[in-house]
């Protein structure tokens, strides 16, 4: 049995790492890149994998952003107006596949409420004639200030149970709005598809008529591929073309056909998109 004392026993690479990470935290620890640096080299010793380090860096992060840095403007904010039908909302869903939307009055700085999709079960699944009323099921607003720290923003969202915010100035004008799947992306980052292409291939062959895109593919470069002649002389890649074809940019899961070729949204942030899915259309007609 070895009876040596602890102190004298060979320093391991975990008592080396847990030594250093004790020598930051002897004071209160002010430098955060010093900080990373230590959980990086806890990487390199494998005490914790790339993941984990990955989200601990996006937890660092959040705390240094504020709302205005990951918002969605302004002009891009998907609204209903409060005139509409239900039949059209129910179309508007279909067609952006988001679940909660700001309801407006005369203009966006009037916001009435927010529209939870899941809300407008009851009319679509009931045999009731009562007519329908939007400002029956709003959810009251949430607003936040655009110089909101997102750490702070999220753990609001934690605790209100609220899922969207909508983002104001200082004079209380409506600026953008911000929801949890934002503030959660910046601390986890983009789920990656089993499609993704990378920037040297910028089309990839998936299943059957189906290929992966990257938006940034120029539209020779398609037209080429595919042996088509799509082109649009406001823009020069497939993405761009995409996008003027939906008429706003499109979130994940939306599709639209153009010509020979049905384009599905595999990936999108608030200022572009990522990548696509195109599905040629069968013409054959036997």
């Amino acid at each position: 049995m070895n009876n040596e004392p602890l102190e004298s026993i060979e320093e391991t690479p975990h008592r080396s790492w847990l030594d250093r990470i004790s020598q930051v935290f002897t004071h209160e620890p002010k430098d955060k890149p010093a900080l990373v640096e230590i959980l990086k080299d806890a990487t390199e010793r494998q005490v914790i994998d790339n993941n984990s380090l990955n989200m601990i860096e996006g937890v660092i992060k959040i705390a240094d952003l504020r709302v205005r840095d990951i918002m969605i403007p302004r002009s891009q904010m998907i609204v209903i107006e409060a005139a509409t039908s239900l039949k059209d909302i129910v179309g508007l869903l279909v067609k952006t596949v988001h679940s909660r939307f700001p309801v407006i009055g005369e203009n966006k700085d009037e916001i009435l409420g927010v529209l939870l999709a899941k809300d407008l079960l009851a009319y679509s699944f009931t045999a009731s004639t009562k007519p329908f009323a939007i400002s029956e099921i709003l959810r009251p607003t949430f607003y936040v200030p655009e110089s909101k720290r997102l750490d702070v923003l999220l753990n609001e969202f934690r605790l209100n149970r609220n899922h969207m915010a909508i983002v104001v100035d200082e004079y209380g004008g409506v600026v953008g709005l911000i929801t949890i799947e934002d503030v959660l992306e910046e601390i986890v980052g983009d789920i990656e598809d089993e499609y993704d292409v990378d920037d040297e291939h910028f089309i990839k062959p998936y299943i059957e008529d189906s290929f992966a895109v990257n938006a940034l593919t120029p539209l020779l470069d398609f037209n080429r591929y595919f042996k088509t002649k799509l082109e649009d002389k406001e823009v020069e890649t497939i993405g761009g073309l995409v996008m003027r074809s939906f008429g706003h940019l499109p979130k994940r899961g939306e599709t639209i056909t153009i010509t020979d070729f049905t384009f599905k949204i595999l990936r999108a942030d608030k200022r572009r998109i990522h990548l696509l899915q195109a599905t040629k259309i069968n013409t054959n007609h036997n």
